[in-house]
């Protein structure tokens, strides 16, 4: 058996070594492979020799949970699991700050100045370290038992020596008293990092419940409610009971439920949904049509061929939901370094202790005591814990003010290694709707009187270009005439007559088929706007055409320099879109762009970018619509269009709030001074490291006489973590 389930409990990546290392011995299992950021775990194991309900007891010994189940049932459980975990931390953190708070203000302001403080801070951090804290110490006994250890592992031996040593001194303070040692009290110590490695936690784990809801929408373009014809009656049935080969009704504005064919109606439906272009597509007897797509003003009756999962749609959703489980992602330094840095802590500490009991002067017990709690205390993994979310929220809420928002951190974290950018063209590249470029009257005709004839017929029809052409000329007119016929013929254009006088509106064909005379100039000038990938509208008075109409997606004003900017940054820029040849051809040249593809399919696009990763690239997407969202999802950065569509914006995790490619420039110089800081924090955090240890194990002593007191050595703890958060806040005032 070779199966992938959900796994919950995992909060570093020192619990993903855990289950790796515990599972691989075990009878029967062959091979294990766990996905921290994914939170799941590949098994490979021999049916015959272990159950999947063993595997589950074995993991549940050492703190975590598999969820088994079919797909969608274990994506359910799964999800109602972490929901509430988070929402449990969520409570867990609430309820440690207000405790710790109070604790914290009497210890570093008030120590001294309230009667039996150390009574007080001794019931009031009671809450936090046995409800807020109790996970912690649970993992660790877990962990202990099975001989192993995790950042949970560390964190349980610095808060609950703290406290104990803490709850000892405060019952028993003459011991120390004694012995001519203050006795101190920690509990600030034990409640505040206990505060801030949940706060690390829970801000982690609301970044992985936001992962893309994109499913979720992709699913609600199906509406859930049909009309069909069944025994010759209108019957009104749910989406799940559509059989194959049914008539279903589509009204105006529906969606359409399924892959089919049109039996009777005309229409125009909007595909953008599949093929990423604005303007609807007239649909006649025998076109096919879409599951999610949505249906304009016409009434149509469809025959269904391809139902519930075999439909278009579902296909998308399948591999959206594909590429999503299988993003690669990076794991976090901290936590890798964490599976070293735990037992040698540990480690030192225990020698530590061993070397003042057995070397060091009397009380030695005494000593020995206090050089585990210092080294303990010391080396809590606050600062280590804090250094990269603490840099990511800072980095976030810069992109933020720029107009950059970041959905998911791990997209900060990458941006700046992006070598390969792959942009859609209508909607990123381009405005994404139809609008009219010029207007080019014959030299003979005055235009004053024809422009209100064109906004008249244009304003009678359905056809998203004649909206365009209409919205154009109310600009300059918006007195209508009175008509005196009006006929829409399909693919071709209109035909009307105003004033006994007869005009024809639309394609060249249009004008063929009428034997109407078009004049060299406007001809040659038509040729040119169609070289320039731009729809041309005919407009013919009588047997003569008197002007043609040009009509384009418009390239965005900002997208030719942001693309250099790109370039100059040495990125590799590739464009894909639906549309046809001669159309992509003419924007790439346009926009300076040397790759591009036309007709690709949203699945397409899918592929080319995992094509493009197993070359090794680094791969950003930028899209804005339906048809983009695997690519978003497959992409090691998806970056949205804010102007796009919600799913596009789900499936990224960078949303260009205006939708100006320039930004995707600042992201990419965000992530780099992100990172920058995460490292200085952690190369920071290790050297604090490095030299407190050793001091706080007493190495001094020998020398000069010195011992770290473990009230110092909490203190310097808590500095650690401040330097750490000040160097993030430095990412503030950087400029990108």
């Amino acid at each position: 058996m070779k199966e992938q389930y959900k796994i919950v409990g995992m909060t570093c990546a020192t619990c993903a070594i855990s289950v790796e290392s515990y599972l691989k011995p075990q009878e029967g299992i062959i091979d294990v492979t766990v996905n921290y950021p994914n939170q799941t775990v590949l098994l490979e194991y021999d049916h015959s020799k272990v159950t999947l309900e063993n595997i589950q007891q074995k993991i549940k010994e050492i703190g975590y949970t598999i969820v088994v189940g079919n797909t969608q049932d274990s994506q359910k459980i799964f999800k109602k699991l972490e929901e509430n975990r988070l929402r449990s931390l969520k409570f867990k953190l609430i309820f440690s700050t207000l405790f710790s708070i109070p604790i914290f203000i009497m210890s570093m302001f008030l120590m001294g100045k309230i009667p039996y403080e150390n009574w007080i801070m001794m019931v009031l951090s009671i809450p936090v370290i046995f409800v807020s804290g109790a996970e912690f110490y649970t993992i660790a006994w877990k962990k202990l038992k099975h001989f192993s250890a995790n950042m949970d592992t560390l964190v349980a031996l610095s808060t609950g020596i703290a406290f104990l040593f803490s709850v000892f001194n405060t019952v028993y303070p003459h011991y120390f008293i004694s012995k001519g040692i203050n006795p101190h009290v920690y509990f600030e110590s034990a409640v505040i990092i206990i505060t801030l490695i949940l706060l690390g936690r829970f801000l982690e784990e609301k970044a992985k419940s936001k992962t893309s809801s994109a499913i979720k929408k992709l699913m609600s373009l199906t509406p859930k409610k049909v009309t069909a014809i069944r025994n010759g009656e209108e019957v009104i049935i749910s989406y799940d009971e559509i059989l194959k080969g049914e008539l279903i009704i589509l009204k105006p504005g529906d969606k359409v439920p399924v892959d089919g064919k049109v039996k009777k109606g005309n229409s125009f439906i909007d595909e953008s949904m599949i093929s990423g272009e604005p303007i609807p597509v007239k649909k006649i007897k025998g076109s096919k049509v879409f599951a999610g797509t949505i249906n304009q003003k016409g009434a149509l009756r469809i025959l269904a061929d391809k139902i519930g999962n075999d439909t278009l749609l579902s296909q998308i959703i399948k591999l959206v939901e594909q590429a999503q489980s299988s993003k690669p992602t990076i794991q976090k330094m901290a936590d890798k370094i964490a599976g070293i840095f735990v037992p040698v802590v540990i480690g030192l500490s225990v020698l530590a202790f061993i070397i003042w009991y057995l070397l060091g002067p009397e009380p030695s017990s005494t000593y020995a005591t206090l050089a585990l709690i210092t080294v303990l205390i010391i080396a809590c993994p606050c600062a280590l814990g804090l250094a990269t979310p603490t840099a990511l929220m800072v980095g976030i809420g810069k992109g933020a003010e720029q107009g950059i928002l970041i959905k998911d951190a791990q997209s900060l974290e990458t941006a700046y290694k992006i070598d390969t950018l792959i942009l859609d063209k209508t909607g990123t590249i381009t405005e994404g709707k139809p609008q009219v470029i010029d207007i080019i009257w014959d030299k003979n005709i005055v235009s004053t009187t024809l422009e209100k004839v064109v906004l008249t017929i244009e304003s009678q029809s359905e056809h998203p270009i004649a909206e365009a052409i209409v919205q154009h000329l109310k600009k300059i007119t918006t007195e209508l005439i009175a008509i005196q016929s009006f006929q829409s013929i399909t693919g071709l254009g209109t035909e009307a007559t105003v004033n006994n006088k007869r005009y024809r509106i639309g394609n060249e064909n249009l004008m063929l088929q009428n034997k109407i005379n078009i004049p060299n100039t406007l001809q040659q000038k038509a040729k040119s706007l169609k070289l320039e990938a731009k729809t041309v509208v005919y407009i013919s008075e009588q047997d003569s055409v008197v002007g043609i109409i040009a009509v384009a997606d418009k390239v965005k004003e900002t997208t030719i320099s942001a693309i250099r900017k790109l370039q100059k940054l040495g990125i590799d820029i590739h464009m894909l879109t639906g549309d046809n040849e001669q159309t992509a051809k003419a924007i790439a040249q346009q926009v300076g762009i040397k790759h591009f593809q036309a007709n690709v399919m949203p699945s397409e696009k899918g592929k080319f970018v995992e094509q493009l990763q197993k070359q090794g690239k680094i791969v950003a997407m930028a899209g804005d619509g339906i048809n983009d969202s695997l690519a978003l999802a497959q992409a090691d950065v998806g970056i949205a269009m804010g102007s796009g569509t919600d799913i596009a914006m789900e499936s990224a995790g960078i949303t260009l709030m205006q939708s100006n490619l320039k930004l995707i420039v600042k992201a990419i110089q965000l992530s780099k001074a992100t990172m920058k800081t995460i490292k200085q924090n952690l190369f920071w955090a290790f050297i604090y490291n490095l030299i407190a240890i050793p001091i706080a194990a007493g190495m001094l002593y020998p020398i000069n006489g010195f011992l770290l007191n473990p009230m110092i050595a909490g203190a310097a703890m808590s500095m650690s973590s401040i330097s750490v958060l000040a160097n993030s806040l430095r990412l503030k005032n950087s400029t990108i």
